[in-house]
């Protein structure tokens, strides 16, 4: 376990070339050769990450639980520290130039679309930590991408086969509870960020997803046709150019 726990000591690291290009890079590449014994004990020390001072050793966690979800472990115990994390994180910066890449917000949702391609994960936890995140209070906007990759996660969560409709529209509720609180006035951030990320989850419901790598055909969204208008009637709060589902413009 030594390696092992030289790795978990990398991802520490402020350094971006120790912690992302050899630390990250060692664990994509071992962890599918690990047995179920040494992945059980990286997860558990990777999922300790996240109460980590560091917010680069936070935000790098969900990265390698990803990883070792796709290899085909998971444990609640590893659920309970990343829900207790993601929606609270406060360092949403994408890039820094010091630490390098830390995207909290981005790394979050890979491995909530890691834990989507799992078939006997249950959807609507996975959805309702994404509008968690989406929804809370914040100064930071979007600027490296972190929308797409969330919408990529929630795409995920909805082709998933067994999914009911209720499931796949339902979230949308707190969504547009949230959009009418909105007054006359500068966008907040928060709203801008979910704004966005309903947008790209828009256009992936309606041109479909590819798999990681681009392997094959794109997978469709279970509920396309109810996903497409629930996601129109929303974004038709906060667009005033968008016309309603009624017809008629917002005012």
């Amino acid at each position: 376990m030594a390696a092992l726990d030289a790795l978990v000591v990398d991802l520490r690291s402020p350094d971006p070339v120790v912690r992302d290009e050899r630390a990250y890079v060692a664990a994509v590449r071992w962890i599918p050769a690990l047995d179920a014994a040494e992945r059980r004990w990286l997860g558990d020390r990777t999922a300790g990450l996240f109460v980590d001072p560091g917010v680069q050793a936070r935000a790098f966690a969900p990265l390698v639980l990803a990883r070792i979800v796709d290899a085909g472990e998971w444990r609640q115990e590893w659920w309970e520290a990343f829900a207790g994390w993601y929606p609270g994180e406060a360092d949403l910066r994408g890039y820094d130039t010091t630490l390098g890449w830390v995207h909290a917000a981005a790394h979050g949702a890979d491995l909530l679309a890691a834990l989507a391609r799992r078939p006997q994960q249950e959807p609507a936890p996975l959805i309702e930590l994404a509008v968690a995140r989406l929804l809370a209070g914040t100064d930071h906007v979007f600027d490296a991408q972190e929308d797409d990759r969330i919408a990529r996660a929630l795409a995920q969560v909805l082709c998933r086969p067994g999914i009911g409709v209720a499931d796949s529209v339902g979230w949308l509720d707190t969504v547009s509870a949230a959009f009418r609180t909105g007054e006359p006035g500068p966008v907040p951030p928060w709203a801008s960020n979910t704004m966005r990320t309903l947008r790209m989850l828009y256009l992936l419901t309606d041109r479909g997803l590819l798999a990681p790598g681009g392997d094959g055909p794109p997978s469709t969204v279970t509920h396309r046709e109810a996903v497409l208008d629930a996601l129109a009637a929303t974004l038709a709060i906060v667009t005033p150019c968008l016309p309603s589902p009624s017809g008629r413009d917002q005012v």
